[in-house]
């Protein structure tokens, strides 16, 4: 996948919607401020992404993939372009991120998102 498919991807998702922050880069994030991606367009091309507590050191033990500066306390990860997984993985793996965020928000803005 490229950027644009990674984009296209994440705002199909339940609620999902972009914006542009921190000098360039799409935040997308649900329910208002939850952001469950960070996609870097601004020098070299990186895509952050939340991924489950137990799986977040396998996943930095793998080649193209590190924990993301600042957000790796909250479990996640970064990669960079081009991507080191497969399509259908980097799609499980942004569908189980805005997951993630959902599960947390409260009762009352959780129905329509939850896949």
């Amino acid at each position: 996948m490229n950027a644009e498919q990674v984009r296209a991807f994440c705002l199909s998702l339940p609620g999902a919607r972009e914006d542009i922050k921190w000098g360039g880069a799409r935040v997308f994030s649900i329910a208002g401020n939850k952001m469950f991606a960070v996609q870097h367009i601004n020098g070299t091309p990186t895509l952050g992404l939340k991924v489950d507590q137990d799986l977040f050191l396998g996943y930095c033990d793998r080649p193209g993939i590190r924990p993301a500066p600042y957000l790796a306390r909250a479990h996640w990860i970064s990669l960079t372009e081009p991507y080191a997984a497969s399509e259908t993985e980097l799609m499980t793996l942004l569908t189980r991120s805005h997951q993630l965020v959902v599960s947390k928000l409260p009762k009352l803005k959780r129905p329509g998102l939850l896949l």
